[in-house]
């Protein structure tokens, strides 16, 4: 049975059972990849995962029921379930339906036919042959070539009538090099890249991956002590994604974040902006509306330094007395609705990241985080983490360093930034979520090395 067929049911059925509102979620997600090592396939898998979350309103309370069958039972018994749960509900905060009859972006979506599966097989030992026509290149090294296709639908009981799907192709390439000795040092990088199989460009991923790997080769451990740290895009990128959830409006009205009553002042350095973009150039998945079919726009969090806005969804707009910021989410079909950004990214600078060694004089520069998890605090801000990279020396980088730590606070680090390169890369989220950030250089932070 399709969607819309099974959208009549429900209506049907909450309209027996005299539901006073409703919103039906349908996501479908395929994915088929393949793998290759020592020039081989060693691994094909294809899969489909989906189904529908009905949310219903009963005497003000939002009750939840998902199914993965599309059939005239399921979809009866679905609006039971969900009014069920409602009625065994003690939250009495109240839920909100997004209105139908809004305007939204139209968005550029890729609508060619998925690539075959011998086409996946043969990229896949193409991108083998890649890696090891690279010097120093040794087994352990592996190619996954995917591609991907998401359906979304939402509809309720106020008109609301949204339809999205968009699919992509993509390629993983993770280098393994030696050092050319007999059981020498190793070491390893990846490459990920987002687009049309046939435009990926296996042979650029492979060196770039072999070349960040061969650069790591014999890494020492910086000197202890407060000093400047250039982050690169990809340790900056990390380090939004692992804090992004204090700009929450959800975290911050459960105490989970220190920016409560902060919009309007200034959290950042002057020259910090950071944005929340739907529609971000070079996006997977640009989006016109959210997960409760809002319409989704361009926003400044931060703009010059000042907190311009949260994030939002309807419940905590409301709660706020605000509109929403159209960044409701959900982690899958099934899952309750929360908070999250869609391409957030720290806007560009003027300097290179040559120009910011060159200020930062003496110090690290940083192309890795490790322990996000357990090393970052998301409430208080601190954190201490794993990290490699490449010691900056009379305003050059130059040897490779790792096994040290560096430690401070997200939230001193935003005011502490002294300058913003003009290097972002290209996001390879898979998801709508992606963080993008040019190089930093952020003044005395606490490095823990020898």
């Amino acid at each position: 049975m399709d969607f819309q067929t099974f959208r009549q049911f429900v209506a049907d059925e909450a309209a027996a059972l005299r539901i006073e509102a409703y919103e039906l979620y349908y996501e479908l997600f395929e994915s088929t990849s393949a793998s290759a090592f020592r020039h081989e396939i060693n691994e094909f898998s294809s899969s489909s995962e989906g189904g529908v979350c009905l949310r219903c309103l009963v005497n003000g309370k939002m009750g939840y029921a998902s199914t993965q069958l599309l059939s005239e039972e399921s979809a009866r018994a679905l609006v039971r379930r969900a009014a069920d749960n409602a009625a065994t509900l003690e939250n009495d905060q109240p839920e909100y339906l997004a209105e139908g009859g809004q305007n939204y972006q139209d968005v550029t979506t890729n609508d060619a036919p998925r690539p075959t599966a011998d086409a996946l097989r043969r990229a896949a030992l193409a991108g083998q042959d890649a890696l090891y026509a690279q010097a120093g290149v040794v087994d352990g090294s592996e190619t996954q070539i995917f591609s991907e296709r998401i359906c979304i639908a939402i509809c309720n009981s106020k008109g609301l009538d949204l339809r999205y799907e968009n699919s992509f192709d993509g390629a993983a390439l993770a280098a393994v090099v030696s050092d050319g000795t007999e059981g020498g040092e190793k070491a390893n990088e990846y490459k990920i890249s987002l687009g049309e199989l046939d435009k990926l460009d296996l042979g650029a991923d492979a060196a770039e991956a072999a070349d960040g790997a061969r650069a790591a080769l014999g890494a020492g451990v910086p000197p202890t002590g407060a000093m400047p740290v250039v982050f690169s895009p990809k340790a900056m990128s990390q380090l939004l994604g692992t804090y992004a959830g204090v700009f929450s409006a959800e975290n911050v009205q459960k105490g989970l974040s220190l920016l409560k009553d902060k919009e309007g002042e200034t959290i950042a350095a002057p020259i910090v902006t950071l944005v929340d973009d739907p529609f971000y150039a070079k996006s997977a998945m640009p989006m016109p509306f959210d997960a409760e079919g809002s319409p989704t726009f361009r926003k400044n969090v931060i703009e010059n330094g000042v907190l311009n806005t949260l994030l939002y969804n309807l419940r905590t707009a409301a709660a706020a007395g605000k509109a929403t910021t159209g960044n409701a989410a959900k982690e899958n079909y099934d899952a309750q609705v929360e908070i999250q950004p869609f391409t957030m990214y720290l806007a560009s600078g003027e300097l290179t990241q040559e120009q910011l060694l060159e200020k930062a004089g003496n110090g690290v520069l940083i192309d890795f985080l490790g322990g996000l998890h357990a090393g970052a605090n998301t409430i208080s801000g601190d954190f201490s983490l794993q990290s490699a990279g490449f010691l900056i020396e009379n305003g050059k980088k130059t040897a490779p360093v790792r096994s040290f730590t560096v430690a401070g606070n997200f939230f001193s680090l935003l005011k502490g930034i002294a300058a913003v390169g003009n290097d972002p890369k290209t996001p390879t989220s898979e998801s709508p979520t992606a963080f993008v950030s040019p190089s930093v250089l952020v003044e005395g932070l606490s490095i823990a090395g020898k």
